[in-house]
């Protein structure tokens, strides 16, 4: 696992946006935007089993996450990692909490296990920008 500094962390932790990039099949890259929330070293993402992303992920779970932001300087922190699916257990009642804790789209339209995983991202590689 890669270490983040404070610094990392924080910008991290303030956000709640990022782009998410898996591979389809043929090895074409596919990018979304998707909330997230970082939690002890790792990115934990609500997906849908409908999406793109989510039939991505089944065959390759290689993935990379951006967040940046322009304002008042670029700053940005670009991740690598691969990402667990998961849809019951501690692991998603745990994200799930989180999840309902931070976002009201979560409050306003809950949902159980198995019904929508989460991702969870562990950094194996990072690049940022700016936090000097």
């Amino acid at each position: 696992m890669v270490e983040l500094s404070k610094a990392e962390e924080r910008f991290l932790k303030r956000n709640e946006l990022g782009r998410l990039a898996t591979i389809s099949y043929g090895g074409t890259p596919h990018v979304v935007p998707v909330c997230y929330i970082y939690y002890t070293g790792k990115l934990v993402i609500a997906i849908d089993y409908e999406t793109k992303k989510y039939q991505n992920l089944l065959s390759n779970n290689k993935v990379a996450f951006v967040v940046d932001v322009y304002r008042p300087k670029m700053y940005g922190i670009l991740i690598q990692g691969k990402a667990k699916i998961v849809e019951t257990g501690p692991e998603f009642q745990e994200a799930y909490r989180l999840f309902h804790k931070r976002f009201s789209w979560v409050r306003a339209d809950p949902w159980k296990e198995g019904e929508a995983p989460f991702i969870i991202i562990e950094p194996t590689k990072k690049a940022s920008w700016n936090f000097n």
